[in-house]
């Protein structure tokens, strides 16, 4: 099988898991914002995240000559290591929840007090868990700044959250104001040839009685108005107690399946037979990828029928007959399974501490959402400020962490 034994090769694994891992929440978002119903999407996304993993143990878990410690995949998958694939199935069970906990929490509290809650919980329990775990081969004068670095991140996205769901209010707000003052029912048009300062005659005339419809520009009271209509979600349910509730828990899923990735890898607390080997980072891959899919597969398929959040019932007939946006969605779920199997490729060379630093995911996102999803276009001063101190310091704290990288020992 293929070993990684050199930390720069192990930080170049964990940051194209940063990418991979910070794309596929992007095109989720992307999906939920032109509405396609949520159960479809993950649907898609859990099937191809699977057969991810399942490339990656029949490739890279089988190159090269197999030996006693480091057996490859398939020769592993009949010895006797059930406690470390208990350990590992359990890692991918509590993600599938964190995952589908977050996604409908959000429309309980709203993205700020999301990020901040599930972000804190994982990187601070999560991180030194992991440090703990591998007998701490990662820098603590180094890793533990990094994950103050983070922690000052998410509170900075909070703020900018907060702060551009502001600014979208106070456009929405005015779009209101005209259009009270004059029943002509233009008054979104109006507003955004105000903000972009466009020419009228760029904007829709009426011809013969009726109006030409053009798209709305991003950043505008009409594109707000319209992608809030067209998503699927609506942000329209409010019970802070049952949102907070469902985002600890979701967080408290984060923070543990990369320890229970660790243990499943190391065995450090001796529960295999002796004489049997740890498993290999590509068997713990599968089975924790198994345990994921049949989960979420099964979940998926019960929102089908019982959705959350306000969300239309749906059925197998109508997922199957649903391709609006399904490439996106299969290709969300590969990234995702690649991503994960690289976090936990680097983890296992450089510590899987420092491969937490794979969790600074709004960096990657953020990115997306300000190049291609037209996110904080036309924005106050201060939002850009914050978007900026935040992207900043994720960056910081990315380097950080990494830079805290050990080299764990081979038996």
């Amino acid at each position: 099988m293929y070993v990684v034994e050199d930390k720069g090769g192990a930080i170049a694994l964990m940051l194209t898991a940063l990418v991979f891992l910070g794309t596929w929440p992007a095109i989720m978002n992307l999906l939920e914002r032109r509405g396609r119903l949520p159960q479809h999407t993950y649907l898609d996304y859990c099937i191809t995240n699977y057969i991810a993993a399942i490339v990656i143990a029949l490739t890279l878990g089988q190159i090269g000559e197999s030996s006693t410690q480091t057996p490859n995949f398939l020769e592993q998958l009949k010895q006797d290591n059930w406690p470390s694939v208990g350990f590992a199935m359990a890692g991918g069970i509590v993600l599938c929840l964190g995952n589908l906990s977050l996604q409908y929490a959000l429309a309980y509290v709203g993205l700020s007090v999301a990020e901040v809650i599930s972000c804190s919980i994982t990187v601070v329990a999560g991180t030194t868990m992991n440090y703990f775990l591998d007998d701490r081969i990662n820098r603590a004068e180094i890793l533990f700044p990094g994950v103050a670095c983070f922690l000052i991140a998410v509170f900075l996205g909070s703020a900018l959250h907060s702060s551009n769901t502001k600014d979208n209010r106070a456009k929405l707000a005015a779009a209101e104001l005209l259009n009270s003052n004059d029943g002509s029912g233009s008054s979104y048009k109006r507003l955004d040839v105000e903000m972009a300062a466009v020419e009228t005659k760029n904007q829709p005339e009426e011809e013969n009685g009726t109006s030409k419809t053009v798209k709305a520009q991003a950043g505008t009271a009409e594109f707000l108005d319209q992608l809030e209509h067209k998503r699927a979600i609506k942000n329209t349910t409010s019970n802070t107690i049952l949102g907070l509730g469902i985002i600890f828990f979701a967080g408290a899923c984060f923070s543990l399946f990369s320890p229970a990735f660790n243990v499943a890898t190391n065995d450090q607390w001796h529960t295999l037979k002796p004489g049997v080997p740890r498993l290999v980072v590509y068997t713990a891959f599968f089975y924790f990828s198994t345990s994921f899919f049949v989960l979420a597969l099964f979940l998926s398929l019960v929102l089908l029928y019982r959705p959350a959040v306000g969300l239309p019932k749906s059925s197998l007939t109508a997922y199957v007959a649903d391709w609006n946006g399904r490439p996106w969605a299969l290709l969300a779920g590969l990234l995702c399974g690649f991503g994960n199997g690289l976090q936990f490729m680097g983890g296992q060379a450089a510590g899987y501490a420092a491969a937490d630093a794979v969790q600074a995911m709004p960096l990657v996102s953020t990115l997306w959402g300000v190049l291609f999803f037209g996110e904080y276009i036309r924005s106050s001063r201060r939002t850009y400020m914050l978007l900026a101190a935040m992207l900043t310091m994720f960056c910081i704290a990315v380097a950080v962490l990494m830079a805290s990288s050990g080299h764990r020992k081979h038996s």
